[in-house]
């Protein structure tokens, strides 16, 4: 099976997209499957369309270009369209229109979970054929070995990690944080490490700030604590927390988003009120949960096996897929896409 995955994959520290682009190419390599990342070979079996947004240095190409590539190239691929973001993550209003319209060509969508899936499909998704398949982390780099949970008598250390500084990854919370270290019944027995970009004119005043890491440096960087916080809004499919579960520390998360269905029992769910409740509630209950890290099952063998196995069932069905493409007999909207007219081109 050959497989081209439309994204640019960056080497250094960058979103959870790029770490899934990375894991799963990996995988399918191993697998013997063949991996590109462009549309010039002519025997692709199967297209990922990752990122459709062309004008974000992580996309390789957009369903212009797949369909481009359909027509005029003859090629016989099938389409799947990752659906990994949305709108209310991060304010903006011009993303889920974007998606709808590079999912009408796909002949089935991945949504990375199932809060995605309803959300997009509240608003009219036009692709049928879905499925929900979590991300997850490469425990080749984000393993436990060498975490020495919390003792008891030493400071808590929480840690918390994001490439993005938009102010919905949370910081209203993790400054918040920064006050507890100084201050009440936490001063002295708590310590909180930030690593990643900030907002500008954003600052800690206790709290310890890395710039952002990545690989193995990460991985060590998080083993280095002892629970993971995030407080992430609205977060469609988020990886970063698996990256720490696989290093064994369980999580206090934000009820927001897709991330109750990543972290539910394996650590503790908080509001905006109730952190510092939940965070004694961790202190207490802490040694159960790092047991339980131990069967935390988001990882990126996980995942790509979910792929593989979806990418398998479709080729089996590829005549049928193929023949049931409805944008092929829209000739007004398949003249568009021929002629590279919309917003995904530069």
């Amino acid at each position: 099976m050959k497989v081209s995955i439309g994204m640019k994959l960056q080497h250094s520290p960058w979103g959870g997209g790029n770490q899934f682009g990375h894991a799963f190419a990996k995988y399918l390599r191993n697998r013997n499957h063949e991996v590109c990342f462009d549309l010039a070979d002519k025997d692709i079996d199967i297209i990922l369309l990752a990122e459709p947004r062309r004008d974000l240095r992580i996309s390789a190409y957009s369903e212009y270009d797949i369909v481009r590539k359909i027509i005029l190239g003859r090629s016989r691929a099938l389409i799947v369209h990752r659906v990994n973001e949305c709108d209310e993550r991060k304010g903006t209003t011009d993303v889920n229109e974007r998606l709808r319209q590079a999912a009408k060509c796909a002949d089935a969508a991945v949504f990375v979970s199932n809060w995605l899936k309803d959300l997009h499909n509240a608003q009219g998704f036009p692709c049928r054929q879905q499925v929900v398949i979590l991300n997850g982390a490469d425990r080749d780099i984000f393993s436990s070995q060498g975490y020495r949970p919390w003792n008891g008598s030493e400071p808590l250390r929480l840690v918390t990690h994001h490439w993005s500084s938009h102010p919905m990854k949370g910081f209203h919370f993790y400054r918040y944080i920064d006050t507890l270290l100084d201050s009440g019944e936490f001063k002295g027995i708590l310590e909180y490490t930030y690593i990643g970009n900030l907002p500008e004119g954003f600052s800690f005043t206790r709290a310890r700030h890395l710039q952002p890491l990545y690989g193995l440096e990460l991985a060590a960087a998080l083993r280095h604590h002892h629970v993971y916080v995030t407080a992430s809004q609205n977060e469609p499919g988020p990886n970063h927390q698996n990256e720490a579960a696989c290093c064994g520390l369980p999580i206090l998360y934000l009820q927001s988003g897709a991330l109750p269905e990543y972290c539910e029992g394996f650590g503790i769910g908080f509001t905006e009120t109730t952190f510092s409740e939940k965070l004694r509630e961790m202190m207490a209950t802490y040694h159960q949960y790092v047991e339980k890290m131990r069967h935390f099952p988001y990882t990126a063998q996980a995942m790509s096996m979910q792929y593989e196995k979806l990418f398998q069932s479709l080729l089996k069905r590829k005549k049928e897929l193929l023949k049931n493409r409805q944008w092929i007999r829209r000739p007004l909207w398949l003249l568009r896409m021929l002629c590279g007219t919309g917003s995904s081109q530069r």
